[in-house]
């Protein structure tokens, strides 16, 4: 999946959905969901997050914003 047409200025919208049984990316209606297995309690769905991006597409990225939300803004560091 090509995910960078969804940066711009180096930031990234995404939806994530924890507690999903699976860890998966999906382009649905033309935005970003992540499906998490962590369950979003201490921060581990937010690291799960943050280690799916570093593994699967090589980007060091930081939660710019809703760090308590589903809907976050991601960004390059």
């Amino acid at each position: 999946m090509d995910i960078n047409k969804h940066f711009d200025n180096n930031k990234l919208k995404i939806k994530v959905i924890p507690h999903a049984g699976r860890t998966e990316l999906k382009e649905e209606g033309g935005k970003l969901k992540l499906y998490l297995k962590s369950a979003p309690e201490k921060g581990k769905a937010n690291a799960e997050l943050i280690k799916f991006f570093k593994k699967n597409f090589k980007l060091s990225l930081r939660i710019k914003s809703g760090e308590t939300s589903r809907e976050k803004v991601l960004e390059i560091i």
